[in-house]
């Protein structure tokens, strides 16, 4: 049986009195787009942190293509393969969109020139060609969201944490990073992602997992989880379970 690509066993992490995850564990097969959803505080971003390399796990294990990279700093995960956005976008916006791309391409590519050409190639791939000499300050929000997702392409990772890049978009906007989100799979890359509104993850992801309180609620399909009465008061409010 293939092990997943990222194995995350009882992981832990508190701040002080604050036990922001709590014995946490998911699997992410490869080629899957999975889902971290659940209310606010819920602790989905803290666990991107844990995954990403930006925190350390109190306890447990975090295990990326069947090796222990708990302790690892974010720049080796990164090298590893590991790539993500925030969830309070992160661009340089003094400088363009191109050279904010570059940035994430030399992870792979030491030479300036190849660094270049791969960032043109991700700004394509991302709907972004047309604005790459544009100071990324200049950027409407959900051009930001996607110059996020682009500079994380551009370190060729095996896996992508999205981190609520539909956030604040139109619904028509919403769509279009759907259709990005699904050909970015395409490409052989595993996605995991936090949206905080259900009706845009569950119809594009594989399997969804929903923490509360920092614990794990309910892993499973999305048709499961939707279902779930624990996720529909947790989530949606005990007016909706009412309902």
């Amino acid at each position: 049986m293939t092990p997943p690509l990222l194995d995350i066993r009882s992981v832990t992490r508190r701040f002080g009195g604050l036990v922001a995850v709590n014995d946490v564990s998911l699997t992410v097969g490869r080629g899957e787009i999975v889902g971290l959803i659940g209310p606010n505080g819920a602790g989905k971003s803290t666990l991107f942190g844990l995954i990403a390399g930006a925190l350390a796990p109190t306890s447990g294990t975090i295990l990326f293509e069947g090796q222990d990279v708990s302790r690892l700093p974010a720049p080796e995960r990164c090298r590893r393969g590991i790539g993500r956005t925030f969830q309070v976008v992160k661009s340089f916006d003094s400088m363009s969109v191109v050279d904010n791309v570059i940035v994430g391409s030399l992870v792979r590519h030491r030479h300036l020139a190849e660094a270049r050409a791969k960032a043109y190639e991700v700004l394509d791939f991302a709907g972004l060609a047309g604005r790459a000499g544009a100071a990324a300050g200049d950027l409407t929000p959900p051009e930001k969201r996607r110059l996020e997702v682009a500079r994380a392409l551009a370190t060729e990772p095996k896996l992508l944490l999205l981190d609520e890049v539909m956030t604040g978009l139109t619904p028509t906007e919403a769509q279009k990073g759907v259709e990005l989100v699904r050909r970015v799979r395409e490409t052989g890359v595993t996605v995991l992602m936090v949206e905080h509104v259900m009706e845009i993850v569950m119809p594009l992801v594989d399997r969804a997992f929903v923490m509360h309180l920092g614990r794990e609620l309910a892993p499973g399909s999305p048709k499961e989880v939707a279902a779930a009465q624990g996720v529909i008061a947790a989530y949606l409010g005990e007016r909706r379970r009412a309902a």
